[in-house]
């Protein structure tokens, strides 16, 4: 199987949050993150996409849409959960229609904690996602399909109780 390189492309979707992490996520795109400098280009197109970078808990009227999203995207690709919310629900967690964190739904293979999380740490998360990511395509490329799971938490990667 042969692999083209290309620069990582990352897909954002805001599950149901009050924002705090949007806006820093939004924050790694202009000049003083410049989260470009990593080769890292924003896109809304999941077909498109290696990195999905979710914000916020999910809910029953999104959980099909954040599993429609994974689905569409290419293998290999990497989840990224930003913030206390995607992780395990956050402050959100006891309302009645939040089902948890993204893990409820589709595999993570990053946390990145905080509330807000900081432009910093979400692009440590995405770099630290970058590595899985290819892990996954060398995965691929050496032909075993069934290493490409989400690998286990590390310290630096586990998520953090609220």
């Amino acid at each position: 199987m042969s692999y083209v390189t290309k620069s990582p492309w990352v897909i954002h979707y805001d599950g149901s949050s009050c924002n705090g992490c949007d806006i820093e996520v939004l924050a790694c795109l202009t000049p003083m993150y410049d989260v470009e400098r990593f080769g890292i280009i924003n896109t809304g197109n999941p077909k498109h996409a290696d990195v999905f970078l979710v914000t916020g808990s999910v809910n029953e009227q999104n959980k099909a849409v954040v599993k429609q999203i994974y689905d569409q995207m290419p293998d290999p690709k990497v989840v990224v959960a930003v913030g206390i919310c995607a992780n395990n629900g956050g402050i959100f967690k006891e309302c009645y229609n939040i089902l948890g964190g993204v893990d409820t739904v589709i595999p993570v293979d990053v946390y990145v904690p905080g509330c807000a999380a900081r432009p910093e740490a979400i692009i440590d998360g995405v770099v630290k996602g970058l590595g899985v990511l290819q892990e996954k395509r060398n995965a691929m490329e050496s032909g075993g399909s069934a290493a490409i799971s989400a690998p286990e938490p590390t310290a630096n990667t586990e998520k953090e109780e609220a």
